[in-house]
């Protein structure tokens, strides 16, 4: 007989974004693969509610295209984010936009 799904909850997790350790009821899965229904051989990290309310929920199609153009190893934050702003402009603002 398989045994009984209550004890599945009072796990605790801890909270990717802020630390806190969590119930895992109260707390919602992340797969920074942005694919948390194909399930096979992954584990998953979780975020609190709070924490997971304050996610952008837009979709990331082309955002890991996006980092590895931009990546490079050992370039500083401040150097990396200028990059990201760079690319991102370029790729998304539309040419009226471009021309102000």
């Amino acid at each position: 007989m398989w045994r009984s799904r209550t004890n599945r909850d009072r796990k605790t997790v801890v909270c990717i974004a802020c630390g806190d350790s969590v119930l895992r009821s109260a707390a919602r899965e992340y797969d920074k693969e942005g694919n948390r229904w194909e399930r096979h051989g992954k584990r998953f990290e979780h975020l609190c509610k709070e924490c997971y309310r304050e996610l952008c929920h837009q979709p990331r199609e082309e955002l890991e295209d996006l980092l590895v153009d931009i990546e490079e190893h050992g370039i500083s934050s401040d150097e990396f984010l200028t990059r990201y702003f760079a690319a991102v402009t370029e790729r998304y603002e539309s040419p009226d936009e471009r021309g102000q």
